[in-house]
C-alpha cells in the first residue's frame, strides 16, 4: 500500500490541476500536509440531494467531475478518522493517504440506488484501509491475522484505560477475563496481544554496556532436541508396524474398505464403495465396523506381546 501511495504522489506532481485521484497520497512532510488540508477545505459539504446526484452521475455515466466532487467533499472525513489512529506512532500524512485509498475504493463500489449516505458507506472502507496499514507498519512482528485479533488490537488500549490497567506489564486476571468476554476472544489471545503491544526491541541490543552478550543469546531454542526427535521417529515406526500387522489379519475386501474409509486424506463415501463392491451401503458400513474391530484387537495383541517380550528381556538382564 505504501508503495502505491508513493506512486500516486509522484503522479500528482506531474498533473495539473490536481484532482482527487492525484491527491490520494501526499508527500510525507508537514508543509504538503497543510496544502492537502487547504485543498480539502475547498470542497463544500454536500446535501443528501447533491450527494445522490453526483453518485448517480459517477455510477451510471462514469463522470470524472462528479467523482472529484463526491470524493473531495469527504476528504475532511478521512482526516478526522486518520487522526483517531495517531496513537500508534505513524505519520498523519501516511494515515490520510491510506484513508484516501479507502474512500476511492468506496466510490468505486457505492450504489446510490440502495438509499444509503455515501459518508456512512465510505467510513467502513476508510477505517479498513487505515487499520490494515497500521497493522502492517506498527510493529516488525505481524499482528492481527484474524478478525478477532484485529478487534483486540484496536480495542485493547481503550479497554485498559477504562479499567485503569495502563501500567506496563501483564494484565490482572480479572482484566484479562473481562476483556476476553467483551471482545469474544480467548484469554490467551488477550495476554499475548497485551505483551506484543509493547515496543519492539531489537534482539541485537546488548545486555550490558561492557559486555558482548545480546538479548538473542537468552532466547530458548524451542526446536526438539535429538533425543525427542529420535523418540518420536521410533514411536511413528512402531505405530506403522502395528498398523501393518493389524491390516494383515483382514481379508482383501475388509482391508480395501478400511483403507478407503479410515486411512485416506479424502475418504470415499459408502455410496461409492457400495458401487465398487456391488453391495448395499449398509453392508459396506458393517464391513467397515467389523474390519476396524479386528484391526484394533490385532494391534492391541501385538502391543501386549511386545510389552511382555520387553519385560522378559529386562528381567533376564537383571537376573
Amino acid at each position: 500500500m505504501q508503495r502505491n501511495a508513493e506512486t500516486r504522489t509522484a503522479q500528482s506532481a506531474a498533473t495539473q490541476p490536481r484532482t482527487v485521484e492525484s491527491r490520494v497520497a501526499e508527500p510525507r512532510s508537514a508543509e504538503p500536509m497543510q496544502l492537502y488540508l487547504q485543498d480539502a477545505r475547498k470542497y463544500q459539504y454536500l446535501t443528501p440531494e447533491q450527494e445522490h446526484e453526483l453518485a448517480v452521475r459517477w455510477h451510471d455515466h462514469q463522470d470524472p467531475a462528479a467523482l472529484d466532487k463526491l470524493v473531495g467533499s469527504h476528504l475532511r472525513l478521512v482526516v478526522k478518522m486518520a487522526r483517531g489512529y495517531l496513537g500508534y506512532g505513524l505519520p498523519l500524512a501516511d494515515l490520510v493517504a491510506e484513508g484516501n485509498v479507502g474512500v476511492m475504493q468506496a466510490a468505486q463500489k457505492f450504489d446510490p440506488g440502495k438509499g444509503f449516505r455515501f459518508a456512512t458507506y465510505a467510513s467502513w472502507w476508510v477505517r479498513a484501509a487505515i487499520q490494515e496499514y497500521v497493522l502492517h507498519n506498527w510493529s516488525l512482528v505481524k499482528i492481527g491475522t484474524t478478525a478477532g485479533q484485529k478487534k483486540l488490537f484496536f480495542s485493547l488500549r481503550r479497554l485498559k484505560a477504562r479499567m485503569q490497567e495502563l501500567e506496563s506489564g501483564d494484565l490482572s486476571p480479572e482484566a484479562v477475563e473481562s476483556i476476553a468476554t467483551e471482545l469474544s476472544v480467548s484469554k490467551a489471545e488477550v495476554v499475548e496481544m497485551n505483551r506484543r503491544l509493547g515496543n519492539d526491541r531489537s534482539l541485537n541490543v546488548g545486555l550490558s554496556e561492557d559486555g558482548d552478550a545480546e538479548w538473542q543469546d537468552l532466547l530458548a531454542d524451542d526446536r526438539p532436541d535429538q533425543e525427542t526427535t529420535l523418540a518420536e521417529s521410533e514411536e511413528r515406526r512402531r505405530r506403522q508396524q502395528f498398523l501393518n500387522l493389524g491390516l494383515g489379519v483382514l481379508d482383501d475386501r475388509e482391508r480395501r474398505i478400511l483403507v478407503a474409509r479410515r486411512l485416506r486424506d479424502e475418504p470415499l463415501t459408502l455410496e461409492e464403495l457400495s458401487q465398487t463392491f456391488h453391495v448395499s451401503r449398509e453392508r459396506v458400513r458393517q464391513l467397515e465396523v467389523r474390519a476396524f474391530e479386528k484391526l484394533q484387537k490385532a494391534v492391541i495383541a501385538t502391543a501386549r506381546t511386545e510389552q511382555v517380550t520387553v519385560e522378559k528381556n529386562r528381567l533376564l538382564a537383571t537376573a
